[in-house]
């Protein structure tokens, strides 16, 4: 899951940081004590020297590329050791065997595109892994936080480990939510904008607008997103009759927006995030390398 390989990746680099500030601190305390001395000079030709920048305009390149570029390549070897031992879930074959939308992904954008034809309607549904990179899951909550007791005692720490899974031994940790942005369009019509989640297998709509111009729907761009903000694109949809709330569901799923859908985004999203944090390791090695 994408928040567990998010924290897998982070917590090395967090010790790391900590660790390099705490070696740090020695050299800025000297630093600062040098500085306030009161019998220190204003001139000096030993701190001169010091701070000459002779020997870095003579320097080919930094010191740490060599260091920078094989860490690099060891978390490109990470990502392909991890990518190879997780198969493509059941879920996105299926849903892309299957479903009648068109997948629309272009390598380097954080948003993915589904579009299909129904009748009349031009539907698309899009959403972004921004909505995973930006997640950050309460790891510290009064439920899940370890007591003095578990962390003192390795085996009551992992009895309650343990617990937090399911009998078959599987991680029971939610998926992060997921937000779709839906649009049914008609042409010379206006369309439907429809802001939903996609979470624990299920689509929970938040907003169902209307607007008379359909490019209000897409906010293309900063002009279009002011306009659409001006316009009245009706109530919440929470605040709607229960019975109208049911049959506007009903209408999503006849489109497609369906559990299948719902399952299909966050494994996708997952995939797509790690594609994309692999292309990146990788230009930034061959930046540094050039």
């Amino acid at each position: 899951m994408m928040s567990m390989r998010a924290i897998a990746r982070s917590a090395p680099r967090g010790i790391a940081r900590i660790s390099s500030t705490a070696l740090r601190q020695p050299t800025i305390a000297r630093s600062s004590l040098v500085k306030s001395t009161p019998w220190a000079p204003l001139r000096s030709t030993q701190f001169t020297s010091a701070f000459s920048t002779t020997l870095y305009r003579r320097a080919p390149a930094g010191e740490v590329d060599e260091e920078l570029s094989a860490k690099l390549d060891s978390e490109l070897s990470y990502e392909n050791e991890l990518k190879d031992s997780e198969p493509t879930p059941a879920s996105v074959k299926d849903f892309l065997e299957n479903s009648p939308f068109e997948l629309i992904d272009t390598a380097g954008k954080q948003d993915v595109i589904l579009k299909r034809k129904f009748g009349n309607e031009t539907i698309t549904v899009s959403f972004s892994i921004s909505d995973l990179t930006n997640y950050e899951p309460d790891l510290y909550n009064e439920d899940d936080a370890m007591t003095d007791e578990q962390f003192e005692n390795p085996e009551s720490q992992r009895a309650a480990e343990e617990e937090a899974e399911d009998p078959t031994g599987e991680d029971t940790d939610a998926a992060p939510p997921c937000r779709l942005n839906i649009v049914v369009e008609k042409d010379g019509k206006g369309a439907l904008n429809i802001e939903a989640l996609a979470q624990d297998g299920q689509i929970m709509v938040e907003n169902f607008y209307y607007y008379d111009n359909a490019k209000f729907a897409h906010s293309e761009n900063a002009e279009v997103t002011h306009q659409a903000q001006d316009a009245f694109p009706g109530p919440p949809f929470g605040t709607l009759d229960e019975d109208l709330q049911i049959l506007l569901e009903r209408y999503l799923e006849e489109r497609g927006v369906t559990q299948a859908l719902a399952v299909f985004v966050p494994d996708y999203m997952d995939l797509k995030e790690q594609k994309e944090y692999q292309a990146w390791l990788k230009n930034v090695k061959a930046f540094i390398d050039a």
